[in-house]
């Protein structure tokens, strides 16, 4: 195994992407410059192939909504070989630490694949670049970097939790497939998009869970028409790499049950009042999706007790909630204490929001 291609062993696995060449866009356009090289390190060797194996993409906000994410689904599933895939920028020490406490209290492999952002590079050139976080393409490299390691991988986003077995969805049958997911829950968002993409079979996925058939992704050539469809767009995308995703793969998807992503928006719920834990009917994973999220403090929702339920299973117990960090989050948790009748707290919290809005407008005229 060539120097570059091999794993620093920290009971855990790390593997370093390769740095890219250039891309002859003028020729061969994003497609194959794309093909040619974002070409990730795999972990040596095809003897995982008969273990599970599910991918996160994150940055330093979302480590500890992984790591619960990790350990629920673990939890619900004893008897499963799992192989995690972290895609990430940079993991500290403390995290690291973390999950090699999984690994060895849990008997899972967790690889960490460190992605130099100087991969997109070559990307800059595009004026549409600018516009976006890198972190949002870290999903669209997952295919390519386990092409030799696994024939399918299941992406998740870090704002999930697993609360049953997973059976049905390992066993599901994805031959002739490219990804199964689910329809967005949002019918709002769903008739919107629908009309703002020109999507031809007027339906629109969340992309926050992604069976992935990983020949059939590669075979044609998702990864680069997403993000050429990204860069080269004209239009203010709502959600970029999610709404390009849904032109590439538009009446090329396979829909599949709600239950395997579904959406539960704690802001909507708030903002009406309601603070308890809703109806899930038969859900596996429930998908926090929105701003606010279940280890937020600030929530004062039901929410907080079930994510709790999983943290303290894992490497994060000790970790407190978050409380609010900015004024946007201030004002928020200011108008969820006035629902909840607690009126002279929530007249602190927004005291607390125009002095720290105050004091940002000023930071920001000073500069």
């Amino acid at each position: 195994m060539g120097a570059d291609r091999q794993c620093r062993q920290h009971g855990h696995h790390d593997c370093q992407a390769q740095r890219l060449g250039q891309g002859d866009y003028d020729r061969t356009g994003h497609e194959n410059a794309v093909n040619e090289h974002l070409e990730l390190l795999s972990p040596a060797g095809n003897a995982a192939k008969a273990s599970f194996h599910i991918a996160f993409g994150v940055d330093t906000h979302y480590f500890r909504g992984m790591g619960v994410t990790i350990l629920s689904i673990i939890e619900n599933n004893p008897t499963v070989d799992f192989v995690f895939h972290v895609f990430a920028f940079a993991v500290s020490d403390d995290v690291r630490k973390k999950l090699h406490q999984i690994e060895a209290s849990r008997g899972v492999s967790i690889e960490i694949h460190i992605i130099d952002p100087a991969v997109f590079d070559e990307y800059a050139k595009f004026p549409s670049f600018a516009q976006y976080s890198v972190a949002i393409f870290l999903r669209l490299l997952i295919p390519g970097a386990l092409r030799d390691v696994t024939d399918r991988i299941l992406y998740l986003d870090a704002d999930i939790l697993c609360l049953g077995s997973i059976a049905q969805l390992m066993a599901m049958d994805l031959r002739g497939n490219i990804v199964a997911l689910v329809d967005d829950n949002g019918e709002e968002t769903v008739r919107n998009q629908c009309a703002n993409l020109n999507l031809r079979e007027k339906r629109y996925f969340n992309s926050g869970v992604l069976y992935i058939n990983i020949a059939n992704w590669l075979a044609h050539d998702i990864t680069p028409h997403t993000m050429r469809t990204i860069l080269d767009s004209d239009r203010q995308f709502t959600f970029p790499d999610q709404d390009a995703l849904n032109i590439v793969l538009d009446g090329r998807a396979k829909y599949i049950a709600g239950k395997w992503n579904f959406q539960y928006n704690l802001n909507s719920f708030l903002n009406a009042g309601d603070f308890r834990m809703g109806a899930i009917d038969d859900a596996i994973f429930i998908h926090f999706t929105g701003r606010v999220k279940p280890w937020h403090e600030w929530s004062l929702h039901e929410a907080k007790a079930l994510f709790v339920k999983y943290q303290s299973l894992s490497p994060w117990a000790g970790m407190a909630l978050d409380m609010p960090k900015n004024h946007k989050e201030m004002r928020l948790f200011s108008q969820f204490l006035a629902r909840r009748g607690r009126k002279a707290r929530a007249a602190l919290w927004f005291a607390k929001y125009l002095v720290k809005k105050f004091s940002a407008g000023q930071t920001y005229k000073s500069a």
